[in-house]
């Protein structure tokens, strides 16, 4: 569980940096400028967590040579005017446009690698300590966000309460007007009865006894309601009124005001989520600006390069001083030619003399003897010029070999720098880039235009990334075919390749046609293995319901291939494209059954005739394209035919070179049928039911193609070393382990891994905010905006997310997730369920709960698949359940972690080999990952979860730091896959040596 560190050093907010001026020996001086600029804005968040801030940095770096230090100076002098502050307050801000400038480096590798100086080293570090200074402008710029975000929540707390004692002040006159109200009414009343009584008197001419009793009737039940009283109530009650009303009218028009006030507010709101989603942008380019930066590959080429330049830098110097040497004897030998010119010089004069004393017959003995001296001294001049001059041809040949020895070194040198670019692999184009050209070359290969042998040639140099091909390939690009493939086939050559050629055959291939598991081992084993250096196709059958989206360049080769089924032969199409990088080839059955047009990939009745078919026509289609793989890797039950196919039929047609690898993903799928389907695809059942065979262990008149591919196949695997053992016991092999335990010499199990580039809170592009293992305060405004989606409560902030993720059927515990749903409300958490049934009853019954759910605070059942959703829950979970009854491998674990979510599992299969209790003693710390419990009940779930919550609620610094651990655990598949390379390896070299034998 190795943990993967990456520094870079970025410097903000600078308009320049000071050049670095490097000589290269030769008088030339390399100035190396790295000019940059970056605007920063302040920003004011309304989140209710602390947000992120960003800085999108734009760059440029460039190399210049041959620049006046004055430049440098006058760069230097503009690092002070890099930051451009804002206003602090709530409702102004910084608009300014934000300029992005292209990343440009020109670097010449070579000449930068010989020129590097403690200079540089120093202007570095300067680089650094400014960068420093921004950070901190930047983090005191944040400091004053998060106060301007204080103030404004005040505010806002202060409005609500305004606005609820005007709410509460309304309430208060709206009562008193409505007993107003009722008080007039009862006046009206009286008054009413008042007159009736008074037009009664007057008709009847009542007598005083009925007055006197009227009279007492007005004292009595009216008591003071006279007329007069009556009306000075009523106008007394009616000001009152109206004085209500006024004031009514008031508080409403100051209602009005604080709403107007408060929309205002909420556009504020509005502006910084914008403005706040501007900042995530920004985040992201930097982030991917920091990655091209600091990418491991530059340093590393850089690191080449340095060495190369130190080598060619030393054997230069080595001919310079042959080259000074032999000028040092070429200047020798000039002197020595002046020297001789002297002496002919005089012995031309001593002649001269010799000639005069000729002349004047000189007879005297001592001028005989002079003369003699003379003749004697000229010998000696003679010998000495002679000997000057064999000297100086020694010294012209000397140099003039030194000079032919230094131009073939040169040569020599240039010749081999020449041949290395051009045998070295390029590095610089993607695998999507090479897949295409692999399958350009097979779909010519497959339809006649060129050899069987000049495509296996090609694919070679397309699988060594040889750069003469890949030159061909753009040079030719949009010329006819045929020009095309001429240019190709003047490449070849017999070079031949170093790494194994890998074809997967799978029912399952993320992410255009995935269910389980499967599907997400095909794509990152391939993936992980094109990294090491082999050459990796894919071989799916086309269904109708794939995402063919997610396919890159799709096209329908002009050919088809047939095969055998039920005694004729049916044709198939072939499709050619890439996926994330991969080459894969699509058979789509020209059979009137229509295998693969069912809107679904599996549970038809006819599945063990719709994948026999489709094993059989993807041999056909390997034999009839003339490929010579090394392995053939089959997955599952749907391609387990492939092994007894290839033993049986085809290595008897030519298609002899493989070993054939199978990969049982999960034991409970065998895929048995009668044993006459067997005969439909080719193979003769009588030879094959047989015990020690294809015959299944439960049913003699049936077959099981899982047994086929362990019997027939030279490797066999699984997805984890304990379910390797756990399927070796009469429970867990469910039928096989008793084959098993006979072919346990080749029987291993190897945990998968998964995709890093694919699951990676960084960079994933489904989630709201990216985040990483020492910036987790993503990870909680991902929990909250999963809340908002989803409709749950985010009162409490710190209140526990679990989440599920898995297919309901019984493996998984579909039981103890269901206890898991009502527990974690008890224990005062929130639970999100994402997942769907196969199975009619367990679909019915959480569409229930879900139901009975729907509009609860807490808890979310999402009865489906959803990529995206998916993504956001792992990212906004605390914790992730997977109470699994038997789980071969499991992936969702270690996604989990990869994205700080602890699991809670159950230990078995590949959750024991991935998951350790941190509270278990047993286990070194640095390995303890989660919660863990052994039995498959409530109980043993209760005990895991209620230390989560417990360990979550009470200890947030230790939850805290295992997220970190967690997120930092290498769950790629580097590990994985160099164990399969290894497996692959040594059955090839079996086979080899059993050839030579």
């Amino acid at each position: 569980m190795a943990s993967k560190l990456r520094t870079c050093f970025v410097c903000w907010n600078l308009s320049g940096f000071n050049c670095v001026n490097l000589s290269n020996g030769n008088g030339r001086i390399v100035r190396v400028s790295f000019p940059a600029s970056c605007k920063m804005r302040h920003r004011t968040t309304l989140s209710l967590q602390h947000k992120r801030q960003q800085i999108k940095p734009s760059t440029e770096v460039g190399l210049r040579q041959n620049k006046d230090e004055e430049e440098d100076s006058e760069v230097s002098s503009n690092n002070d005017d890099s930051v451009d502050n804002t206003n602090e307050t709530k409702d102004s801000v910084d608009n300014t446009n934000e300029t992005e400038e292209p990343l440009v480096i020109n670097i010449n590798g070579a000449e930068l690698a010989k020129q590097l100086s403690g200079k540089q080293c120093e202007d570095l570090l300067g680089m650094i300590r400014n960068a420093e200074k921004n950070i901190l402008l930047l983090n005191q710029a944040r400091v004053r966000a998060l106060e301007d975000l204080e103030k404004i929540l005040a505010e806002k707390d202060a409005l609500q309460g305004e606005i609820n004692a005007l709410e509460a002040r309304l309430a208060e006159t709206d009562a008193r007007i409505k007993a107003a109200a009722q008080e007039k009414i009862h006046v009206e009343l009286l008054e009413q009865q008042l007159e009736k009584l008074r037009n009664e008197l007057v008709e009847k001419g009542g007598t005083e006894a009925r007055y006197e009793e009227l009279r007492d009737l007005q004292n009595g039940d009216l008591r003071d309601a006279n007329p007069l009283s009556n009306k000075g109530i009523i106008h007394s009650l009616t000001e009152e009124l109206n004085s209500l009303r006024t004031e009514n009218e008031s508080l409403k028009n100051d209602l009005e005001s604080f709403k107007t006030h408060i929309s205002v507010v909420k556009n504020d709101d509005e502006r910084l989520v914008a403005l706040e989603k501007e900042r995530s942008s920004l985040e992201s380019a930097l982030k991917d600006l920091e990655s091209k930066l600091c990418s491991q590959e530059d340093v590393s080429k850089l690191s080449i390069l340095t060495v190369e330049c130190k080598d060619l830098s030393g054997k230069v110097e080595n001919l310079q001083s042959l080259l000074d040497k032999a000028t040092k004897q070429a200047d020798q030998a000039v002197i020595v030619l002046q020297q001789n010119q002297d002496l002919r010089r005089k012995v031309d004069e001593l002649e001269t003399s010799l000639e005069e004393a000729n002349i004047h017959k000189l007879s005297s003995d001592q001028l005989q003897k002079y003369s003699e001296l003379m003749k004697q001294k000229i010998n000696v001049l003679e010998e000495r010029l002679q000997k000057s001059d064999e000297e100086l041809n020694s010294y012209i040949q000397l140099y003039q070999k030194s000079v032919k020895e230094f131009q073939d070194t040169l040569d020599t040198l240039k010749e081999q720098s020449k041949r290395k670019a051009l045998e070295e692999p390029v590095e610089d184009m993607p695998w999507e880039f090479w897949s295409q050209l692999l399958l350009l070359i097979d779909g010519w290969g497959i339809e006649k235009k060129i050899s069987v042998d000049d495509a296996s040639l090609l694919r070679e140099k397309v699988w060594k990334r040889d750069r003469r091909i890949s030159e061909t390939y753009m040079a030719y690009k949009k010329q006819s075919e045929p020009e095309a493939i001429s240019a190709f086939l003047g490449l070849l050559s017999s070079a031949t390749s170093q790494g194994l050629h890998v074809i997967h055959i799978a029912a399952e291939m993320a992410p255009v046609a995935k269910v389980g598991g499967l599907g997400d081992v095909v794509s990152g084993l391939g993936k992980a293995l094109q990294k090491k250096g082999h050459l990796v196709e894919i071989v799916l059958p086309k269904y109708d319901c794939m995402e063919y989206d997610r396919v890159c360049n799709l096209r329908a080769l002009s050919v088809e291939i047939e095969s055998y089924f039920d005694h004729q032969l049916y044709k198939n199409k072939i499709w050619v494209g890439s996926i994330e990088g991969l080459p894969v080839y699509f058979i789509e059955p020209q059979h009137p059954s229509k295998f693969f047009w069912r809107g679904k990939f599996y549970g038809e009745d006819d599945d063990f005739r719709r994948f026999s078919f489709f094993s059989r026509a993807a041999l056909e289609f390997l034999l009839q394209a003339g490929k010579k793989p090394d392995i053939i890797h089959c997955h599952d039950w749907q391609t387990a035919f492939i092994a007894p196919l290839y033993w049986e039929i085809f290595v008897h047609k030519g298609l002899n070179s493989a070993r054939i690898c199978f990969t049982c993903h999960n034991f409970e799928y065998q895929g048995t049928a009668a044993a006459s389907e067997l005969d439909s695809c080719g193979l003769v059942s009588q030879n094959l039911n047989k015990s020690d065979k294809m015959q299944d262990n439960s049913a003699r008149d049936r077959v099981n193609s899982v047994k086929g591919g362990i019997v027939f196949s030279n490797i066999v695997t699984t997805v984890s070393p304990t379910y390797a053992q756990e399927v070796r016991t009469a429970e867990g092999g469910h039928g096989l382990h008793s084959t098993l335990s006979s072919h346990s010499r080749k029987f291993i199990g190897i945990l998968n891994g998964i995709d890093t580039d694919a699951w990676n809170p960084a960079t994933d592009a489904f989630l709201p905010v990216q985040y990483n293992a020492t910036d987790l305060q993503g990870k909680v405004e991902n929990k909250q905006a999963l809340r908002r989606k989803l409709g749950l409560s985010s009162a409490d902030i710190r209140r526990p997310l679990v989440a599920c993720i898995t297919r309901l059927v019984p493996q998984k515990g579909v039981h103890l997730i269901r206890h898991a749903i009502y527990l974690t409300l008890e224990l005062g958490g929130q639970f999100v369920l994402l997942g769907s049934s196969p199975v009619p009853h367990i679909q019915k019954e959480f569409e229930g709960i879900a139901n009975h759910f729907q509009n609860h605070d807490h808890v979310r059942l999402i009865l489906k698949y959803d990529e995206s959703l998916s993504h956001a829950i792992y990212a906004a979970s605390d914790m992730f359940i997977i109470p699994s009854i038997f789980e071969p491998c499991g992936l969702t674990q270690m996604i989990s972690m990869r994205y700080g979510a602890i699991p809670i599992v159950r230990k078995t299969g590949g959750l024991n080999d991935s998951v350790f209790d941190v509270d278990d003693d047993t286990i070194p710390s640095q390995f303890r990952n989660g919660f863990t419990f052994v039995n498959a009940d409530e109980q043993g779930l209760n005990g895991a979860m209620v230390r989560a919550l417990n360990l979550f609620e009470n200890n947030p610094e230790r939850w805290k730091q295992l997220v970190e651990k967690d997120m930092n655990i290498d769950f790629s598949w580097e590990t994985s896959s160099a164990e399969y390379e290894d497996l692959y390896l040594k059955s090839v070299e079996r086979a080899k040596a059993a050839k030579r034998a």
